[in-house]
């Protein structure tokens, strides 16, 4: 889980063009990106992820690209998927993605979590 410091700022240079409030954390060995408070994206091993649900997850897996596995490829997925490389070069297209991925993070925010017991 390394990110090399030129590409987390050329992500946050990309995403801050089509998005206001970016920020991020590092968490982890890695990068957690925000739009004001979602947590919409994350960058781990020089790769974006954008988070997903069902209605948005096909547009991935349509490219190709895969989902987050923190563990490796044997370990469990996270619904964040790879954005394809072109798409951070392309800011007309990135826009309509990020505002997915945004309020992909917002719906899941809201959702109440079930307490264990």
């Amino acid at each position: 889980m390394a990110v090399n410091p030129s590409f987390k700022a050329f992500a946050l240079e990309q995403l801050g063009r089509v998005t206001p409030g970016i920020h991020a954390r590092n968490m982890f060995g890695g990068v957690g990106i925000y739009a004001g408070d979602a947590f919409f994206a994350l960058i781990d091993d020089d790769t974006l992820y954008f988070k997903v649900d069902d209605a948005t997850r096909p547009a991935y897996t349509a490219l190709g690209m895969g989902p987050f596995r923190p563990f490796g490829e044997g370990g469990a997925e996270m619904q964040y998927y790879q954005v394809a490389e072109e798409l951070l070069e392309n800011p007309q297209e990135l826009t309509s993605w990020v505002a997915d991925a945004v309020a992909v993070a917002r719906r899941a925010k809201r959702k109440p979590r079930r307490r264990r017991t």
